[in-house]
């Protein structure tokens, strides 16, 4: 009968461990009640081949109360857990206690590879001479000379004040160990932490990771930094002149390292703090993969748009999973060239997960998701097995045996329904057990040679009698829940503007954290709300501005058919085309004798292209001046005989302020300069008399209605309009009033910067373009 798997937990009162498949019950050696501390002592064979001396353990009974942290070592023989007063590390294939380490207040515990140490972490403090304490300790697991009460020396110890990354990083060996320190990584021989066998010295190091397997290497980051890009380098251990891979990109302030069970490949995962495109609350993500051998590199580019969710290799080392993208993510499968060789359907996903032996795979949406988790047997065309409800779920691990799931609902994220859940690969729950207040859970780490695949998925094991129970408590939905409908929707088919892409819908496109933000910062035009799916609405067009160019005659009345209309439009449409032709009647008039300001500029009547407002505060401009020259005067009465001279002096200032402002009000006229003088020969003969008027053969002149010219044609056009010579006439006309501007302010005395006066300097140019284009001041 193989090993039964193993599983571990830490609640509110306790730590627990479980033998789960195919007995699920607990491990022996952690009894529930017991009147004394020692119950007996038993004779094992020492763990240690070079070791003669044989260990005496001992059973004690389960830890309870308030226990920080427990772990298993990475080869699975210890267990060990944390309290107040000491660590204790006990043979996790029967519970009996191995040794205690005199550790107080450990807040994080490791092992190494092959669980020869354990390292210890506890808070920074600082002794009586306010030096800092070495919190960070690494001890021998099993220890000849340790006392009977667990006194013994550390092998090494160092100062750590950031509880992320903490531990030191051992080769697969345990030959050697690093840690990262300001601008360099430092590698020690295990046995000897006193000493720094060798540096790897990189300028701004501040992540690395050392290759599981046999082929030593080491990859390091350096994040951006004085516009230089981030960068990763893979050494050799301990050849540390040149790297043999690497890979600059931009956008990354933090990494993952993913590096394959081989050592052969590593997977970046680069993320930044803030995205700068604001389509996201979390940053930016982007993948790389480089060989450790330096023979390959490249960015895994991916066909969906949104973050990377998770990643994971599979254990043969050859093929990994992404699941990424907007919701609703997209799972592919690539190969160890990062090209794509398997794409599944589009679901709401966020997790991926490969079974030990590589033969499954679990792709399964948590967190904010439902909890639905997909298995797809890799070795019968990625054909789906079973889909799993595990709504809640915090925790999801496959077992060492390759043929159940673990899953969790833990504390802190949620403090109720805390419980553990095993469920076998076919779909069915196995085991459950409710729990107040689980922290921790966790499988006993094993090989998968261990274990045989064998039947995985036939016969369906039968469920521990807690999954029965379960079943009978949990009510199964008469019909599918979905999503409220208003009564007026029922029975009605749903717009495809509501569905997800997997569901037929649009695909999500996001252009900012906001659908209905405006500009930046909240300035400028607010965009319009664009929906996934539905048809694209009318463009935000300015008010009387038609879709197709030129003036929209929408709500005029124009264009219809005057059969539709009422009495009271179609008399509304009559007074509006009289008014129409009266106001070309007397403009052709104004025309004709000369009256109107656009020809002669001696009349009342202001010009077409001249606004009213203009008009105005010509008028205005023009009363401020008489009341400024009265005032002037009588301040040069009061100032003596130099005051009216120096008044004169201010008078012509501003008459040729004035003159320069006017030609500039002049040059804003939308395209070239009218010739008037043409216009008028046009109409009127060499005599100054109309042509339209000249008296008839009979010698008598014509009466005056009939001397009236018909109305010209008008046409609305555009102020944007005209031929791209127009408008480039238009833009060269205001560079010269800015220049004009420039040349004022030179004039009166003030500072211009080096692009100003270069400007100013191109006049000459901008006038021979003007020239050549055809324009006449």
């Amino acid at each position: 009968m193989a090993e039964p798997t193993q599983l571990a937990y830490r609640t509110l009162k306790g730590i627990g461990i479980l033998n789960a498949a195919p007995v699920y019950e607990g491990l022996p050696g952690f009894q529930r009640q017991v009147t004394s501390t020692i119950l007996q002592r038993i004779d094992l064979v020492p763990y240690q081949k070079s070791s003669n001396k044989r260990l005496t353990l001992c059973l004690c009974k389960r830890p309870e109360g308030n226990l920080r942290c427990c772990v298993y070592s990475p080869d699975g023989r210890f267990f060990a857990w944390a309290s107040p007063e000491q660590v204790s590390v006990v043979d996790a294939s029967t519970g009996y206690i191995v040794t205690n380490l005199p550790a107080e207040n450990v807040y994080e515990l490791g092992f190494s590879p092959v669980g020869t140490f354990i390292i210890t972490w506890q808070r920074p403090s600082k002794d009586g001479e306010g030096n800092a304490v070495k919190n960070l300790k690494v001890w021998r697991t099993i220890d000849d000379n340790a006392g009977a009460e667990g006194q013994r020396s550390v092998v090494g110890q160092f100062v750590q004040k950031s509880q992320t990354g903490w531990n030191l990083q051992y080769t697969s060996d345990e030959q050697y160990c690093a840690r990262c320190v300001t601008n360099e990584i430092q590698f020690y021989q295990s046995g000897d932490l006193g000493t720094v066998w060798n540096k790897l010295r990189v300028e701004g190091v501040t992540d690395f990771a050392i290759a599981p397997g046999m082929d030593l290497s080491v990859a390091v980051f350096i994040p951006e930094r004085k516009g230089q890009p981030a960068a990763v380098k893979v050494y050799k251990i301990p050849q540390f002149d040149t790297a043999l891979s690497q890979k600059t990109f931009y956008k990354g302030d933090k990494v993952q390292f993913k590096w394959n069970d081989l050592g052969t490949s590593v997977i970046v995962l680069a993320q930044t703090e803030v995205d700068k495109t604001n389509k996201s609350y979390y940053g930016e993500t982007n993948m790389y993969i480089l060989s450790a051998s330096g023979g390959f590199d490249s960015r895994i580019h991916l066909d969906k748009e949104g973050p990377i969710h998770d990643v994971a290799w599979s254990p043969n080392s050859k093929e990994f999973g992404v699941v990424y993208g907007y919701m609703p993510a997209k799972t592919t499968i690539f190969n160890a060239k990062a090209v794509a060789t398997h794409d599944f359907s589009l679901k709401p996903r966020n997790t991926i997960l490969f079974s030990p032996h590589g033969r499954f795979v679990l792709v399964a949406g948590f967190g904010n998701l439902a909890g639905q988790m997909d298995i797809y047997d890799l070795e019968k065309d990625y054909n789906k097995v079973c889909t799993i409800e595990a709504s809640n779920a915090s925790v999801c691990e496959w077992s060492p045996d390759g043929k159940h799931i673990l899953t969790a609902t833990t504390s802190p994220r949620l403090r109720v329904d805390n419980g553990v859940r095993v469920w076998h690969v076919g779909g069915g729950i196995m085991y459950n057990e409710d729990m107040n207040e689980l922290y921790h859970v966790c499988w006993r780490p094993q090989s998968p040679t261990k274990h045989s695949l064998e039947n995985a998925l036939d016969p369906m094991p039968t469920p521990h009698a807690s999954a029965i129970d379960y079943l009978g408590r949990v009510k199964t939905p008469s019909k599918p829940a979905g999503a409220y409908r208003p009564p007026g929707a029922r029975g009605t088919t749903t717009p495809l503007h509501f569905k997800r892409e997997d569901e037929g819908g649009a695909a999500f496109v996001n252009n900012g954290i906001s659908s209905t933000s405006g500009g930046i910062n909240g300035f400028g035009k607010p965009r319009r709300r664009e929906v996934p799916g539905a048809e694209a609405a009318e463009p935000n067009l300015p008010p009387g501005a038609s879709a197709e160019g030129g003036v929209s005659l929408a709500g005029t009345g124009e264009g219809k058919d005057e059969a539709n209309l009422s009495k009271a439009a179609l008399k509304n449409k009559k007074k509006r085309e009289a008014k129409k032709a009266k106001e070309a009647e007397q403009k052709a008039a104004a025309l004709v004798t000369g009256e109107g300001e656009g020809v002669n500029g001696t009349g009342n009547h202001r010009g077409p292209g001249r606004s009213p407002e203009r008009g105005h505060s010509r008028n205005r401009s023009h009363g401020e001046n008489f009341r400024s020259r009265n005032q002037s005067q009588k301040r040069g009465q009061s100032q003596g005989p130099d005051g009216p001279r120096r008044e004169q002096s201010r008078r012509r200032n501003q008459s040729q302020g004035r003159d320069q402002s006017r030609r500039r009000d002049d040059g804003r006229a939308m395209g070239p300069k009218i010739n008037t003088r043409a216009a008028n020969q046009s109409i009127s003969d060499g005599n100054g008399v109309p042509a339209n008027s000249k008296a008839p053969q009979g010698g008598k002149p014509a009466p005056g209605p009939s001397a009236v010219p018909a109305a010209p044609d008008l046409t609305v056009t555009s102020p944007g309009g005209g031929s791209p010579e127009e408008k480039r006439v238009r833009a060269l006309l205001k560079k010269l009033r800015a220049i004009d501007d420039l040349k004022m302010r030179v004039a009166a005395s003030e500072k211009l910067e080096n692009t100003q006066l270069q400007k100013i300097q191109t006049e000459d140019g901008v006038r021979k373009e003007l020239a050549k284009l055809g324009f006449q001041e």
